[in-house]
């Protein structure tokens, strides 16, 4: 069930919220340092987080689900969200170099359709972000956050999922180790808490991210088994028959 939208920016403009959304932005800005020239895709409610690519990509956009509900993003300027059916992207073929998955996956009603929505749209070299909260994390047991809604996972999970929806899993994160408390000491020194996290206690992050490229000849399989022609197997001829002793 997807969280509304509303209640997502209510969440990140929180101390809470905010520390949260430096974290995971700064483990994605290190994945893609660079998107310049790109078209980037977020899916889901991931507009905290594209900020950092507006200023180098070609184009950044904010696809969210229609059961999610859309807010105007970014404050000032035009218009870069857009509404839409989670099983149906209102985008070319190949049009998209970077998609980045957020309040997505876990909260889904269609995921293997959606999935090859984003199989589809994404571009042959292109490459695929997916944050979702850890099975193992503090985060997922909080219902105060969004994160402690819909279907966390753990890393052998969501690897298995982009196998199985065309996709090749290249390198798995983590991030989002400080404890979801209101604390603003504990808050303040969030940044310790994710040098400690990812050195000593990475099954204890609040999220995984994971980064994959999309199977190229996945489809192709797919149609050739279809051509197959089905084996039918003769009928036996009766032995036994009287009829049958002459012939």
């Amino acid at each position: 069930m997807w969280t509304d939208a509303v209640d997502l920016r209510d969440f990140y403009a929180t101390t809470l919220g905010a520390q949260a959304r430096r974290m995971i932005r700064r483990r994605i800005r290190a994945i893609w340092p660079d998107t310049k020239g790109h078209n980037v895709l977020g899916l889901g409610y991931a507009t905290p987080f594209l900020g950092p690519f507006r200023s180098e990509a070609a184009r950044v956009m904010a696809a969210m689900p229609a059961s999610q509900g859309v807010l105007h993003w970014p404050a000032e300027g035009n218009g870069l969200t857009t509404l839409v059916e989670e099983d149906v992207l209102p985008f070319a073929d190949l049009s998209m170099d970077r998609v980045l998955l957020v309040h997505a996956l876990e909260s889904a009603e269609q995921i293997r359709p959606m999935m090859r929505e984003v199989w589809r749209v994404l571009s042959g070299s292109g490459r695929l972000l997916v944050v979702v909260p850890s099975r193992s994390g503090l985060w997922c047991r909080f219902e105060r956050t969004p994160f402690g809604h819909g279907l966390p996972y753990t890393p052998g999970q969501i690897s298995r999922l982009l196998r199985e929806t065309m996709f090749t899993p290249l390198e798995t994160y983590s991030a989002l180790f400080v404890p979801p408390t209101r604390s603003r000491m504990v808050l303040s020194s969030a940044p310790a808490w994710e040098e400690i996290g990812q050195r000593w206690f990475p099954a204890f992050a609040g999220v995984i991210v994971i980064e994959a490229t999309k199977q190229i000849y996945a489809g192709h399989t797919q149609v050739a088994a279809q051509r197959r022609r089905p084996y039918v197997p003769l009928p036996q001829r009766n032995t036994s028959s009287p009829n049958a002793r002459g012939h």
